[in-house]
């Protein structure tokens, strides 16, 4: 049953108290003018945002009563959004001085004759006033308020700043406040290009924004976008056959999540500067998307506990153009929450390059000279490669992309493991050594932690000829693309040898080799796989093991590891860009053609591999052995006298007269077995223990 229309002695008084209104809106006219002075301009509280390099939003945060309100300005939103804005809900608002006098009598005229409340005269201005002081109830007084605070902001503010401070606060339902934080929600996007659907949407939403939420109540949302549309229809703001085509427009039915990228890197710098609302960084928005998505393609087939982490590294300025740690922020069980990119794990053999550097820096070695791959010992330590074999004479350039151990220690030997540790030092990239350690001859094989930050940085540093920039995550020291900093890794053509070299190394399976140059490495007890790889502009390093440090079998860096950074370099570019050509220095020859003293090796001579010393004949170092929990393993030595057997540097015996011992393993598990004689020689080896099934 319809309502009946009020008398119409009540809607003529009505009408006059209106008309009251107006008459107490002029009064407070002058008082406002008068006071605004000693009001200040409005001060609010927008969303901490995280800005990539080209300045687009990364990630945003909620202000702390869960509320989404994006800072907003009328030049980062469509034109045709803000003309329609106006021409709907307050067309003359270029015009007045905080109330439209028309409009107000307007209202009142419609109410007298409909007896209902039609339209409220409310101007843009009175909404922000609205806005920013909300009264819960809708009286009178509470609407000569509102008049007064909206005279106030025109004497105080410009018509852009009050445009601003509508765009900005307007609500959309739900947590959503502004046009930013709406389109974001509702259509995935910046609402600097909006659709005429969109706009009208963006236009009707404020009216009612619980009532037309297009997540809760489409039908509604669709219907206060198609009244927008009509009302504006004939005002040269759009044609008709667009109109016919945002009818016929599907509202969205569902709600987004708003940005949610480089999720470490801007909780780091919302860390590091708590009082900044924005934060600029060098990431590159596309770079950081692909190689979050392939973090999780790559994850979902990685084993349970197992992680990774990639970063990259523009060559020229030393900016982080993408940071990725893990797949999801939320996965508890690979410690998602992690920075690993910061993580100090062990290289495995990622920093022979640089040792081959200074090599080459002294005029010991050319990528040419031949130099020898045979058992050795440098006093009670004893490198062996990966693979337990030897390749007798090879070049310096064949055992750096066989990744050899034996003439790795050998150069390291004769450069100097301190020396090593001080120019990392003086680039800038931290090396931790264990507790009371200083750096030894092991130090080239992973003996030592570095981050994956570092170890990129330091590839980078041998990609710009030798120049090393300080890691750059935010831009606000500095401009995009330019270096702040420089320090001398390695010489020119120190660093085009080793990009040469590295160029040659033999890809992954299924990978094209000779585009990039690239190394990888593997930690004692299979617990880190690397890979880092270079072209002529960008620096990728990947890496993948258990955030716990547990051993993970099989976890190999060419294995494991470079088939990701092959991907990753493939997501990022379609083509890697050329590396440098060679420095003028730079000695282009064949081993023939080299000087006598660079044609082998000569500053060692501990390649007899004699020794009276223990050595471990059995087991092997990486063997995997099936145990009992009732049979002893056999230990068999070899040389050596009154040999003392050490699990895990704990005793666990001493060998007979023919060098065995029988050995009760506790359990499962990695282990090292050492043995030492009286003169304090010793050997290693690591392996496998796991139950027979």
């Amino acid at each position: 049953m319809s309502e009946k229309p009020r008398p119409l002695w009540q809607r003529l008084a009505a009408g006059a108290l209106l008309a009251g209104t107006i008459f107490a809106a002029g009064s407070y006219a002058w008082l406002a003018g008068v006071r605004a002075a000693a009001s200040p301009p409005p001060m609010i509280a927008t969303s901490v945002e995280v800005l990539d390099r080209n300045g687009r939003l990364l990630r945003p945060f909620t202000l702390p009563d869960g509320r989404w309100r994006l800072a907003a300005d009328a030049s980062q939103v469509d034109p045709r959004y803000v003309s329609m804005l106006i021409a709907y809900e307050d067309k003359r608002f270029y015009e007045h001085a905080g109330i439209d006098p028309r409009a107000i009598l307007r209202a009142a005229w419609q109410f007298v004759t409909h007896g209902r409340i039609v339209s409220g005269g409310s101007t843009l201005t009175m909404q922000v006033a609205r806005l920013l002081e909300p009264r819960p109830e809708r009286t009178l007084w509470a609407k000569l308020a509102e008049m007064r605070r909206a005279i106030e902001l025109e004497a105080r503010l410009s018509k852009q700043e009050i445009l601003q401070l509508y765009i900005t606060l307007a609500p959309f339902g739900g947590n959503l406040e502004g046009v930013r934080a709406a389109s974001l929600a509702y259509f995935g996007k910046e609402p600097r290009r909006l659709s005429l659907a969109e706009a009208a949407l963006l236009v009707a939403l404020p009216q009612a924004p619980e009532a037309r939420r297009p997540d809760r109540q489409a039908s509604a949302a669709a219907s206060g976008r198609r009244r927008v549309i009509q009302r504006l229809e004939g005002k040269g703001l759009f044609e008709a056959a667009e109109a016919e085509f945002a009818f016929a427009a599907e509202a969205p039915a569902g709600r987004r999540a708003l940005p949610n990228l480089a999720f470490h890197a801007a909780e780091e710098a919302r860390q590091e500067c708590p009082s900044a609302t924005l934060h600029r960084l060098t990431i590159d928005m596309a770079a950081q998307e692909r190689l979050e998505a392939l973090a999780i393609e790559r994850a979902a087939t990685l084993e349970p506990g197992v992680s990774l982490a990639m970063v990259v590294v523009d060559n020229a300025s030393g900016e982080i153009l993408a940071r990725v740690s893990g797949a999801d922020p939320q996965d508890r069980g690979r410690a998602g929450a992690v920075d690993l990119t910061h993580a100090f794990r062990s290289p495995g053999s990622t920093l022979k390059p640089l040792i081959y550097g200074m090599a080459f820096e002294d005029g010991l070695v050319h990528p040419e000279t031949l130099i020898e791959d045979r058992p050795t010992r440098f006093g009670a330590y004893r490198p062996r490669n990966f693979d337990l074999d030897y390749q007798g004479t090879v070049s310096v350039k064949r055992a750096l992309q066989m990744s050899l151990n034996v003439p790795a220690v050998v150069l390291m030997q004769a450069v100097g493991p301190q020396r090593l540790a001080a120019r990392l030092g003086a680039a800038g990239v931290d090396m931790r050594l264990p507790p009371g350690d200083v750096p030894g001859l092991a130090v080239g094989l992973g003996g030592a932690g570095v981050t994956l930050e570092g170890l990129a940085t330091l590839y980078a540093g041998l990609a710009n000829g030798g120049a090393l920039h300080r890691a750059r995550h935010r831009l606000e020291e500095g401009i995009a693309g330019q270096a702040v900093e420089s320090r001398t890794i390695l010489s020119p053509v120190a660093s085009w040898y080793l990009a040469g070299i590295l160029a040659g190394s033999p890809p992954p399976r299924n990978a094209r080799g000779g585009l990039i140059a690239f190394k990888t490495g593997t930690s004692f007890g299979y617990r880190d796989a690397w890979s880092v790889g270079f072209d002529g502009r960008r620096t990728i390093a990947v890496w993948i093991g258990r955030p716990d440090g547990q051993p993970v079998p099989g976890m190999i860096g060419r294995e494991r590891a470079a088939p990701l950074l092959f991907d990753a370099f493939a997501r990022l570019v379609s083509r890697p860009a050329p590396l440098p050509p060679p420095p003028h220095d730079a000695l282009v020859a064949r081993n023939g053609d080299l000087p006598v003293a660079l044609r082998r090796f000569q500053g060692w001579d501990g390649y007899a591999g004699a020794s009276n010393g223990p050595r471990i004949v059995f087991p092997p170092s990486g063997a995997t052995l099936d145990v009992e929990p009732s049979t002893p393993v056999p230990l068999k030595i070899q040389g050596g006298e009154g040999v003392r057997v050490l699990v895990d540097e704990e005793p666990a015996g001493v060998t007979d007269a023919a060098g065995l011992l029988m050995w009760q393993p506790a359990g499962e598990g990695f282990v090292r077995l050492t043995v030492m004689d009286a003169a304090g020689s010793s050997d290693s080896v690591s392996i496998r223990l796991r139950r027979s099934r």
